[in-house]
């Protein structure tokens, strides 16, 4: 299996665990809500969900409204296929949820799980969040060192180009450390919250529930952005 199509049953058993859907309403899903998938077609989108069936993690139904499988069948076309998530299809996509290595690091498959991170354990989207962090710091520095070796070769159009690149990734691992504190923070809290009475300390206004921070108005990178790659 492509690391793609990875990607793609990941998000198709992310979206089916909120509610079962048919293939227009997840391409639409997957076109909108994660923009990674912007691309891709129905020639994509069935063979997975076939794939799927196959393993035993999701389940084929006929459309709910019985007057729009009567409808289909006057004019010659199939009803619609509904298709919902067995329970081994979200234990499947529950240990998916856990993973942590490499893969999850990466521009697409980070956009992917990030987009699931309301469905992930603190622990989880913290240790995700860091080893995406370093990963970009990794790439900063060999993008630096690159445009050391190759600064005086570079005419003034490529060298600005380069910079942008540059300033995009750094704009990315400050919204990272921004999200890595807010969870920490919301960590510290609950620890707090379970000390015994008298011992817990003052506690500020922000971060108090950890998750996403509060921006007063600042502009989050996209994880996904070309530019950042």
């Amino acid at each position: 299996m492509s690391r793609r199509s990875g990607i793609l049953e990941f998000a198709v058993l992310g979206l089916l665990r909120e509610a079962p859907m048919h293939g227009y309403e997840l391409r639409k899903r997957l076109n909108t809500s994660l923009g990674i998938f912007r691309a891709f077609s129905y020639g994509t989108l069935y063979p997975c969900l076939k794939t799927l069936v196959a393993n035993g993690w999701l389940i084929e139904e006929p459309g709910s409204a019985p007057e729009e499988a009567v409808a289909a069948s006057l004019a010659g076309r199939r009803a619609k296929i509904v298709y919902r998530l067995t329970a081994a299809g979200k234990e499947h996509f529950e240990e998916l949820l856990s993973h942590t290595g490499p893969d999850a690091w990466e521009d697409e498959h980070f956009a992917a799980r990030f987009a699931f991170f309301g469905q992930t354990e603190r622990e989880v989207r913290v240790r995700v969040l860091e080893g995406r962090r370093s990963r970009l710091e990794e790439r900063l520095e060999k993008m630096r060192a690159s445009l050391n070796r190759t600064r005086e070769r570079l005419d003034d159009y490529t060298l600005e180009l380069q910079r942008h690149g540059m300033e995009s990734v750094e704009r990315e691992v400050r919204w990272l450390n921004e999200l890595i504190e807010s969870e920490r923070a919301g960590r510290d809290q609950r620890s707090r919250s379970d000390a015994p009475e008298g011992t817990a300390q003052q506690q500020g206004n922000s971060g108090e529930t950890g998750g996403l921070p509060r921006h007063g108005g600042s502009t989050r990178p996209d994880p996904s952005d070309d530019t950042a790659k």
